[in-house]
């Protein structure tokens, strides 16, 4: 199968170094990286190019509109000539991931061994969090999303720092993500719509706990709006109107048969949304067209991705740009520490203004 990773990214040159790599140092080194440069105004793309990735430039700032756009160029979606096969496989990290090196090849594995896999995302560790507190935050940051995400979603959520999904995955639910949103999470957003089939009952997503890929505790800054990333979490369940609530998707989920056996029943236009790669009618009351996603019927909304989504919500504004360290001290990149977490950044950048900070996180 033909892997390739995609990683958004905008003014992070130092660290994207690092991620990079970290992709070239793999066991199953990807066929292909591609590099998505979101308006960078550092030296984000000569870092992507000298690590030999494919650059793509995606205008719309914002880490959905990034992500999608490299979603896209790894699937094939209008690719020029000249391009390489389409992956069969699309992984996504961010710049600030280092990678285990057995990354691609376990993630692979997942996908490969089990064919009704849609997507995965594994464990992660912070590697630059205050000596002795990296466990603890780690556990309380990393575990805790999965927890509480998961329980809202009924399912494993996934998390965009480390995470792979089909190719026909992605064209499955292309036309329906938000990727003209920029208050909400990307990787929550398409754990909602994969996750529609698998409440359907047409694939699943896993989680690799013991795969552990090193992430940057710079979220837990406090000048990078905790508050906001909260009300993002919030906006990417409630964007999907009465489907994206936690109430409706364990009706829909119903682990236990209980909802069934009182006679409640969930609406049935997503789950027809999910059969569309299958080619299912469930019902015969929606004529489903194969392709991208989408129920197709009289009661289902078939208006284009670019129809529903004509007004997108506002753009972050610019905003200063604060101190950016000039390179990354890389010390020890071969070590392996807890479980396979590669730490080879010895210092990261410190200093910089919260505002230009949260303007450069991808999320």
């Amino acid at each position: 199968m033909r892997v390739c990773v995609v990683v958004p990214v905008r003014d992070d040159g130092a660290l994207l170094d690092a991620c990079l790599r970290s992709l070239a140092r793999q066991t199953h080194v990807p066929d292909e990286v591609i590099v998505v440069d979101n308006g960078s105004t550092d030296d984000t793309v000569e870092v992507a190019l000298r690590h030999g990735a494919r650059v793509v430039t995606e205008a719309e700032v914002g880490i959905a509109a990034a992500a999608s756009t490299g979603y896209d160029a790894a699937a094939g979606v209008d690719s020029g000539a000249g391009i390489d096969a389409p992956a069969d496989l699309i992984g996504r990290v961010d710049a600030d991931s280092v990678l285990p090196r057995t990354w691609v090849a376990d993630l692979v594995r997942t996908l490969g061994d089990d064919p009704d896999v849609l997507a995965v995302s594994t464990n992660a560790r912070f590697y630059d969090a205050p000596v002795g507190a990296e466990r603890l935050l780690s556990a309380l940051y990393v575990g805790a999303y999965h927890l509480v995400i998961g329980a809202a979603l009924a399912h494993w959520p996934l998390f965009g720092s480390t995470m792979m999904m089909r190719r026909t995955a992605w064209l499955d639910v292309r036309d329906e993500v938000h990727r003209h949103e920029t208050l909400l999470h990307d990787d929550m957003d398409l754990a909602l719509h994969l996750g529609d089939r698998q409440l359907a009952g047409r694939g699943r997503i896993a989680y690799r706990r013991d795969v552990v890929t090193g992430i940057s505790a710079r979220p837990l800054d406090p000048g990078n709006a905790p508050w906001l990333r909260t009300y993002r979490a919030l906006h990417s369940f409630t964007v999907h109107g009465t489907d994206g609530l936690p109430w409706s998707r364990w009706l829909r989920a119903d682990p236990a048969g209980l909802f069934t056996r009182l006679g409640w029943t969930p609406s049935p236009v997503v789950d027809a949304r999910a059969a569309v790669a299958d080619g299912v009618d469930p019902d015969g009351a929606v004529d489903v067209t194969p392709g991208r996603g989408g129920a197709r019927g009289p009661s289902a909304d078939v208006s284009t991705h670019e129809e529903r989504q004509a007004q997108p919500g506002q753009q972050r504004p610019e905003a200063a740009r604060g101190e950016v360290a000039d390179r990354v001290v890389v010390a020890h990149e071969d070590r392996r520490v807890d479980q396979g977490v590669a730490r080879p950044l010895a210092h990261l950048p410190q200093g910089a203004g919260g505002e230009a900070e949260r303007d450069r996180q991808q999320d």
